[in-house]
């Protein structure tokens, strides 16, 4: 029978999160295994897309995003970061950040070309990757500080190495790349002429004072940095899929064309919702959110120091990894899964993040939830609860 599935299908098998969500769902757990925001959406936000609906914004955009939100994009950008980016030619809409890379990786990218990744990964990258032929290159972050050096980097970098991928701050780990340590991966991108990747997505999640710094405002760093974000996380709107990619026109357009091919275009009411919250929510919203989620972090960290599954405090995003290694089960998924069924609070296996044993003794844990749930949970891991 000559009928069969492509050769990619092995590569997009159920993911580790979605897996464990289901499980969760099954014993009628709580799920901190899905990276879901529970953030009340802005009222101006649904406000702006209930009107857009009303006034006939219900058609295909342009391939590039609906202006009002690509202008809001970029005062936005300008207002964080001091990125001077131009909404007509830098800026592309796409479904959520993962649409925008991608278009990236279709746009910019050759099957057989390699990529350095820091792991623990976020599981989506690695995937897209090599279901369009690309090679990651793993450089493994240590805890607690998961530091890394030049050498590292020199380490796995070949001929065919045409990028670097990074994700700050980093899902799963919390990482805020610090300054200097940007300046070695700018310096590293320079010396080998490669393209950067980030994925930004958690730039407003940043705690204890730290700084968010995007690697695109380095010296040098604008033409070659393809910026990636949306507004999923920080108006807790993940079902919308409102993500984009912030580049040089060179980049931008091709990255434009493929997107328009896969999606055509992201939700044309739902653009003008999200234009509308980042046109009239100030930096305090912005603020309130990450104070808010660090508040919550604390909490969370304490239960799991607590319950003697010590945790590697993350310094951003809203995830932190645990350790898990005491109780029962020869795995990560085994652990997690006895965790779910003593408890019923859902994590992810460590092993979702790492290509080799690094994350077996690993689980993270989404700490993102409504106090009255996350308050729940920690009752429950403590035992206190059924």
């Amino acid at each position: 029978m000559s009928l069969r599935v492509s050769k990619r299908r092995n590569l997009v098998a159920q993911s580790e999160i979605r897996s464990m969500s289901i499980e969760c769902a099954r014993v009628q757990g709580i799920n901190l295994a899905q990276g879901v925001c529970d953030l009340p959406v802005p009222d101006v936000v649904i406000n702006g897309a209930e009107e857009a609906m009303k006034h006939g914004t219900n058609i295909y955009t342009r391939f590039d995003g609906r202006f009002e939100l690509r202008k809001a994009i970029a005062a936005k950008q300008y207002r964080f970061t001091g990125m001077d980016v131009d909404p007509e030619g830098h800026i592309i809409v796409s479904a959520g950040a993962t649409g925008a890379f991608y278009s990236t990786c279709l746009a910019l990218l050759d099957a057989g070309d390699e990529v350095v990744v820091f792991e623990p990964y976020y599981g989506y990258h690695i995937v897209t990757m090599e279901s369009l032929g690309i090679k990651p290159a793993f450089v493994t972050l240590k805890p607690p500080r998961w530091h890394f050096s030049e050498d590292d980097l020199e380490k796995v970098v070949t001929h065919k190495t045409r990028a670097i991928l990074l994700n700050t701050p980093s899902n799963p780990a919390g990482k805020v790349f610090a300054r200097n340590e940007l300046q070695i991966i700018a310096d590293f991108a320079e010396s080998h002429d490669l393209f950067v990747f980030t994925d930004e997505i958690y730039e407003h999640f940043v705690f204890d004072g730290r700084e968010h710094i995007a690697p695109a405002t380095l010296p040098g760093m604008a033409r070659r940095t393809i910026t990636i974000s949306g507004l999923s996380k920080i108006f807790a709107v993940t079902g919308w899929r409102l993500g984009y990619a912030l580049c040089d026109p060179e980049w931008a357009l091709p990255i434009g064309h493929f997107n328009d091919l896969v999606y055509v275009c992201a939700p044309a009411p739902l653009q003008i919702g999200a234009a509308r919250g980042l046109e009239k929510l100030g930096t305090d919203y912005y603020q309130a959110v990450s104070d808010e989620h660090q508040v919550k972090r604390d909490l969370f960290c304490a239960t799991l120091r607590d319950i003697g599954l010590p945790p590697h405090v993350p310094e951003g995003a809203y995830y932190t990894l645990a350790d898990i290694s005491s109780l029962p089960g020869e795995t990560a998924k085994d652990r997690a899964l006895n965790l779910l069924d003593k408890t019923g609070v859902a994590c992810v296996p460590g092993s979702a993040f790492y290509q080799g044993n690094e994350g077996e003794g690993l689980a993270r844990f989404c700490f993102a939830k409504e106090m009255p749930l996350l308050e729940k949970a920690m009752s429950r891991l403590r035992g206190e609860s059924a």
